[in-house]
């Protein structure tokens, strides 16, 4: 059964969603960029309703400033009180909950590794955002693709017949290709002391709990993570139980469709002991 609830977060009030389920292990739901807790298309939603259906109690909130919660919109990166609030609330709604695995998607992922420590026992990160400057909701046209990402379009763009007839009938924006394709010669540049990937990679040096971190290989956003935290990948399976990498062949970022299925199955494996 599906409940609605608020909660305090430095005297805002919060909205909430309780999915029951008997089992000890929560999982709580933050979302990322500006999206309600439904997530889009009602993704989360469905997430946490599938979540429940197998036994785990799932947790989901509008942090401030968002839907139908009180208070300023302070992004993701202030959003730590608003996470740890809602952790506590959740202890409280559901007192047979004995351990809380939070899941996160985009700049979510990003915020439960940046406001660490918090009270939780595993993290589920997909797709962390790692770019500066405008975040998801933004339009930043001019910033180029990690050189990953291009070399991925341009090798399907070349296994496709109908792209290269465009190209000999003159249909393709010569400067745009070779501005793409001299990107591809540029090695990756280390990431700035204080820039947000260089902060993600160091608090997973941080970490006292188990991660799992779920990436859509053709995302950008993923693409972007996998270039600019590569040691953190490199530390998946070195260590059991610390970081596990898992890897889906999809463009999707919010695991739309049939990709819903894989992630259900993901975050119900991240929740069992």
């Amino acid at each position: 059964m599906r409940h609605q609830l608020s909660f305090d977060c430095e005297g805002a009030a919060l909205a909430a969603s309780l999915d029951d389920a008997p089992g000890g292990t929560g999982l709580l739901i933050v979302s990322g960029g500006n999206e309600i807790r439904s997530g889009a298309h009602r993704g989360m939603a469905m997430l946490a309703q599938r979540v429940a259906a197998a036994g785990h109690p799932v947790f989901r909130f509008d942090r401030r400033g968002i839907g139908d919660s009180e208070g300023e919109n302070r992004g993701f990166e202030g959003s730590g009180p608003d996470i740890a609030a809602a952790i506590a609330a959740f202890r409280q709604a559901a007192p047979h909950v004995t351990r809380v695995v939070a899941f996160g998607n985009c700049d979510a992922a990003s915020a439960l590794l940046l406001h660490q420590p918090l009270a939780l026992d595993a993290l589920i990160l997909a797709n962390p955002w790692t770019y500066e400057g405008p975040d998801e909701d933004g339009s930043d046209k001019s910033a180029l693709p990690p050189a990953s990402a291009i070399r991925a379009r341009y090798l399907s763009r070349l296994k496709n017949p109908s792209s290269l007839l465009r190209l000999l009938k003159g249909e393709i924006d010569l400067r745009k290709l070779f501005r793409g394709l001299s990107a591809l010669k540029q090695a990756p540049r280390p990431a700035m002391a204080d820039s947000l990937a260089h902060r993600l990679e160091s608090a997973f040096a941080e970490l006292s709990c188990p991660v799992t971190i779920l990436l859509a290989t053709g995302d950008r956003t993923a693409q972007a993570f996998a270039e600019s935290c590569g040691r953190a990948l490199a530390c998946s399976g070195k260590e059991p139980g610390t970081i596990r990498v898992e890897r889906l062949d999809s463009a999707s970022h919010s695991f739309a469709g049939e990709d819903g299925d894989w992630l259900t199955a993901r975050v119900l494996a991240a929740l069992v002991v």
